[in-house]
């Protein structure tokens, strides 16, 4: 096949041809169910190639972004938003609209600046917007959830959290720029898919990191690729760029959701034995990968027509999995099954679980601010909406089906809600 090569040594190598079985009957296949589309996007979809995107360095190619085509008046409503890109109740649907889908690129410029890490580490302007490009468009823009939005999304979280006076004293610039970095990439080429989808495909990832964190060791991965490719680090001391990739990888690592008892464990007991020390690197980087999980799982504790529209998003992700499995007789994943799984059960699973925890203790930690006091507050007020729904939901089900059953996910989550 055609080898191609991200980096040096150790970074993801990715050959053409080398897919899992469900590939070839993906593409033999003229027709897909929903929004997908054409047997090419397919093959990108769930074969993580970049056909546009290979060697663009090499044939000289410098990507242009579409933001300075603008109509004056966005650009103005635009940079007006960053101006207020600190405040929680920041719309990145409306930003991204405003930057003509340049609300990465767009951010990260910003937030680079405004956090004086250009000046600090040198950058160069057009390598960095060369490589926010590169990282932008990595992204899959037919995902409705995992695409750049989302990674932009996460970011200005991020940003908000880099404030927190807890962390924001002991902060160096070093590491801002991970955290902002890691944030912008920690989804980069994500299929639309997850892990247990890849590993029951055989797909080469599953197989090339033995079926272990595999979507975020590609993201990590690929990540380092771009930071070489566009040499945005390469004017640094070889050892500082080595540690810069390997703090990136550990920080990106900690997203992944199997972790999230081992990350909680930790937490909780440096909180109850009160022994951060956040002069010590070790503990900033902890905080760091909490800050991170934080930021990327966040969309229940925006305001109530964000969080809709995320939910919906992720949901429909879920749905297009459970099709695809459906489609080539494989079992449906959890969550997936859109005649069971509904979104309010979903996300107040989701929420109880897996959010409510971390949140908490996040609060604990910053010393409940008013920005996490904020947040707490919304996902109470978005789980209660949830909740809501799910009993009209049942409700409707009782009325149309005299035995008065309900489907069982909606019992399993009315039954988990209901318990003291």
């Amino acid at each position: 096949g055609d080898a191609r090569v991200r980096g040096q040594t150790g970074v993801l190598s990715e050959r053409r041809g080398s897919y899992p079985f469900i590939d070839f009957r993906l593409l033999n296949n003229t027709t897909l169910s929903g929004e997908i589309g054409t047997k090419k996007k397919v093959k990108r979809l769930l074969s993580f190639q970049r056909y546009f995107h290979a060697s663009r360095l090499l044939r000289g190619i410098v990507p242009q972004a579409s933001l300075y085509l603008l109509d004056e008046d966005y650009l103005g409503q635009a940079r007006h938003m960053l101006s207020k890109v600190g405040m929680w109740d920041f719309d990145i649907f409306l930003f991204d609209r405003l930057t003509n889908g340049n609300s990465l690129v767009t951010l990260l410029c910003h937030l680079f600046n405004v956090h004086g890490l250009i000046h600090h580490f040198q950058l160069d302007m057009v390598t960095l917007h060369r490589f926010l490009v590169m990282v932008q468009e990595d992204y899959h823009s037919q995902n409705p959830y995992h695409n750049a939005v989302h990674a932009a999304d996460v970011t200005q979280a991020m940003h908000c959290y880099l404030r927190e006076p807890k962390l924001a004293n002991f902060l160096t610039p070093s590491d801002i720029m991970l955290g902002l970095l890691a944030a912008a990439a920690h989804d980069v080429d994500h299929p639309g898919v997850n892990q247990p989808f890849l590993i029951k495909t055989k797909h080469h990832l599953a197989s090339l990191y033995q079926n272990v964190s595999v979507l975020e060791n590609h993201h990590w991965r690929s990540t380092i690729g771009m930071l070489r490719e566009s040499r945005l680090l390469a004017h640094l001391p070889k050892e500082v760029t080595q540690d810069i990739e390997q703090q990136l990888g550990s920080l990106i690592l900690a997203t992944d959701i199997n972790r999230q008892n081992e990350f909680l464990v930790r937490l909780k007991s440096h909180l109850d034995n009160q022994d951060l020390r956040l002069e010590d690197a070790q503990d900033r980087h902890f905080m760091l990968q909490i800050a991170l999980k934080c930021a990327d799982i966040c969309n229940p504790c925006r305001l109530w027509d964000l969080s809709k529209q995320w939910s919906e998003r992720v949901c429909e992700e879920f749905y297009r999995q459970g099709d695809l499995e459906q489609k080539f007789d494989l079992e449906i994943s959890p969550l997936c099954n859109q005649q069971k799984d509904t979104i309010p059960s979903i996300q107040i699973g989701f929420m109880t679980y897996i959010v409510e925890p971390l949140f908490e203790r996040w609060a604990q930690f910053t010393g409940d601010t008013p920005l996490s006091e904020n947040m707490l507050n919304h996902l109470r007020r978005n789980k209660a909406k949830w909740r809501s729904l799910l009993h009209k939901q049942h409700s409707s089900s009782r009325s149309n089906d005299h035995s008065g059953q309900v489907t069982g996910s909606q019992e399993q989550t009315l039954n988990k809600e209901e318990t003291p």
